[in-house]
């Protein structure tokens, strides 16, 4: 059976990660074919857009697809292709497994976490007011009226949604994905204490869907403490799930723990199609150098295949990346004790080595 894919190369050094990635893939034995739509910095430039519509199109076609890491500029410009993607989609859950492998830099050795994310809502909803507009000067007069609460005219508003549609779903996404993976317990993550209208509503719902999984041990940690927590004791947590600002924070926070965003896979997953793709970003400055660490993005195609239902080729791809990350000899320059190492291996050789393990 083949699989209709779309891959994304990305900008950067998407690229080069992206092809690494899709040779590793086709010699796994499983048969694909392939849709290859650009999307980022470059197409913007020619197109006006860098999402196209086409790109969307063969995602909603294919239903599957993986992509290499896409420039978001700071502070101006367009805004990140990936929430576009994860909202044009409905993309809502953003799983990121957090696996310390034998051979990473890692002071967590054995670690194994997942954080589960939800996509769509919070902060990164998109709904922002910039600093003088009429929309604000309108806003801040409603607040005003209703709470008595003076703001700066010289302010900017981001406003955050986070309903109790959008919270069940992706509560119950975890614990449906505990249940799945033999999981141990869900901790939802929150600041309830303070945000009592928007955090407390994740709370109460997430509290409500955890009685639906009495098999699946539950518990609350508010996000600063569970910060600590993570740093302190994160063999304590197993699955997180947390609303989409937090969500992003913790899951780099997570992968630090574990050795860094190279080795930080991630799906981005709806109710009938997904999108994979590496969680660290494009490296522009690395462009064409051939020397970025392609891991993140492989373990990404990994998840695909579990998706696609290929698990006897997820573990064998899976094992064998293990083995070239444990064996130490053809890893990056961010994977060697000394990142100065001149035996480090360039992105290409990863993957010659990663298909060498897999015996194809």
């Amino acid at each position: 059976m083949s699989h209709n894919v779309t891959l994304i190369p990305g900008d950067g050094v998407g690229p080069e990660i992206s092809d690494a990635t899709k040779k590793v893939l086709d010699a796994t034995g499983v048969e694909f074919n392939w849709d290859i739509q650009d999307a980022g910095t470059d197409v913007y430039e020619k197109e006006g857009t860098p999402l196209p519509d086409r790109v969307l199109e063969s995602i909603r076609k294919n239903k599957t697809a993986i992509k290499g890491p896409v420039t978001t500029p700071v502070g101006k410009g367009f805004r990140s292709v990936n929430v576009m993607l994860r909202q044009e989609l409905d993309l809502y859950a953003c799983l990121r497994p957090c696996v310390a492998f034998k051979g990473a830099r890692t002071k967590y050795e054995g670690l194994d976490l997942v954080i589960v994310r939800e996509n769509t809502e919070d902060l990164y909803a998109g709904i922002e007011y910039e600093k003088g507009s009429k929309e604000v000067t309108d806003l801040l007069k409603f607040i005003d009226e209703r709470s008595g609460k003076k703001l700066s005219p010289n302010t900017g508003i981001s406003i955050k949604p986070i309903s109790v549609e959008g919270t069940e779903r992706i509560v119950r996404f975890a614990f449906e994905y505990a249940m799945a993976n033999g999981r141990k317990k869900v901790t939802s993550v929150h600041k309830a204490n303070i945000m009592k209208f928007s955090d407390g509503l994740w709370l109460e719902v997430s509290r409500e869907v955890a009685k639906d999984y009495p098999e699946i041990e539950f518990e609350d940690r508010i996000i600063d403490n569970m910060c600590m927590q993570l740093v302190q004791k994160p063999e304590l947590y197993d699955v997180l799930v947390l609303p989409n600002l937090y969500g992003d924070i913790v899951s780099d926070l997570a992968a630090g723990l574990i050795g860094g965003l190279g080795l930080a896979p991630g799906a981005n997953i709806g109710t009938d199609m997904a999108v994979f793709e590496p969680t660290h970003g494009s490296a522009p400055k690395y462009k064409g150098l051939n020397k970025m660490n392609p891991f993140a993005m492989m373990l990404s195609g990994v998840m695909m295949l579990r998706y696609l239902g290929q698990q006897d080729a997820a573990r064998k791809m899976h094992d064998a990346i293990a083995t070239v990350i444990e064996q130490g000899k053809d890893v990056t320059y961010d994977m060697k004790p000394d990142r100065d190492d001149p035996t480090a291996a360039s992105t290409s050789r990863v993957a010659e080595a990663v298909i060498e393990q897999m015996g194809a």
